[in-house]
């Protein structure tokens, strides 16, 4: 200790360790593929380690040799095409894991990119987190298995949707080449039996046809099974499915504190680029969750036609009107609009807050 004026001064290191961190927490920034794990430690207040590469198994052995070594462990990954399986196995052994969005790690603008920047980054970011900067990581919330299994659903239905298009748009290009006029689901039984097309070019769509026929009936089975999921007493032309889906994608709709939070998740907030005494306001910022902001556009629409009373829609009805003399780029960012209210609507509806009716909703 240094003594000035009769006062105890700490030393340089013991200040460094009490500002920088404290012995005994270990961060973890892990950058994640699917045969290895390429991992950079931090202890306490000390420099990041030069990185590791672990095998999946052998990380979560010494992962869980740290944790049982009395250290008080935090990690972090960012989210990507392997889902939440780390997380969920590391928070099993104790282990503080947070997933954050996928980001630009390279904050100097080097233009150099390795897996070992990658989880360095990720490792002195979570260091800032853990000292208390909430702000150093924009987390994504984990969701339950029981979550992603019924979300994982129409999802499945949504792929099966996107195969059967581009099957039938195939047949339908192969007939446009050949100077031929394409017909819209050519490959259903009735329009398939008509079709005024060469002998060969029939044997080739006759190959596509049972799989397109195929996807038609599983899509048709999980529509049937999603619809009869959806809550009871839903607005009148609000969709049993678009409900489902737009729940579904939610998860929990308590997670959210209040409405800024719930149209901020829908990606349907206006981006703004302001500075000094300019203020721009630009397209949506598109963050968050895109099939829920899909669902909530689709619902909407739906809404201008069958719910004419309700508040968003007497707001921007003279633009989204039949008949309304406003340009298509208007029409959308009215539609939008309408989208994100009924989003915090929704929200307001799940948690209670207020009924359906007090909105102009009739069920």
């Amino acid at each position: 200790m240094y003594q000035l004026n009769n006062t105890e001064l700490s030393s340089p290191e013991e200040t460094r360790s009490q500002f920088n961190g404290c012995p005994g927490v270990i961060k973890l920034g892990i950058d994640v593929h699917q045969q290895f794990y390429t991992v950079v430690m931090q202890e306490g207040a000390s420099n990041p380690k030069p990185p590791q590469r672990f095998q999946k198994q052998a990380f979560l052995h010494w992962a869980a040799k740290l944790k049982n070594q009395g250290n008080q462990v935090h990690a972090v990954y960012e989210a990507c095409g392997f889902g939440f399986g780390l997380q969920r196995k590391l928070s099993a052994l104790g282990i503080e894991c947070e997933v954050v969005c996928p980001q630009k790690l390279d904050e100097q603008n080097r233009r150099v990119k390795t897996d070992g920047l990658d989880a360095k980054a990720l490792c002195l970011k979570l260091d800032r987190f853990v000292q208390g900067n909430g702000d150093a990581l924009a987390l994504v919330r984990v969701p339950t298995e029981a979550e992603e299994q019924l979300r994982a659903i129409h999802r499945q239905r949504e792929q099966l949707v996107k195969a059967r298009k581009r099957l039938e748009a195939q047949g339908c290009s192969l007939m446009v080449n050949h100077g031929i006029e394409p017909i819209q689901q050519w490959w259903k039984r009735r329009a398939f039996a008509k079709l005024q097309v060469p002998i060969w070019m029939q044997e080739l769509l006759a190959k596509s046809q049972p799989i397109l026929l195929a996807l038609e009936e599983k899509i048709r089975a999980l529509t049937v099974q999603l619809q009869a999921a959806a809550v009871s007493n839903q607005p009148r032309g609000f969709g049993a499915l678009t409900s489902v889906v737009i729940d579904r994608e939610i998860g929990n709709w308590q997670r959210f504190s209040n409405r800024r939070q719930v149209g901020s998740y829908t990606g349907l907030c206006p981006g703004e680029y302001s500075s000094g005494n300019t203020r721009l306001q630009s397209c949506v910022t598109k963050h968050g969750n895109p099939r829920l902001r899909a669902a909530l556009v689709e619902a909407a629409w739906r809404l201008v036609l069958f719910q004419p009373n309700y508040k968003p829609i007497i707001k921007w009805n003279e633009v989204l009107r039949r008949g309304a003399l406003a340009t298509g780029a208007a029409r959308k960012k009215a539609i939008v609009a309408v989208a994100r209210q009924l989003a915090v609507d929704l929200w307001r509806i799940r948690t209670g807050r207020i009924r359906p009716e007090q909105l102009g909703l009739s069920i």
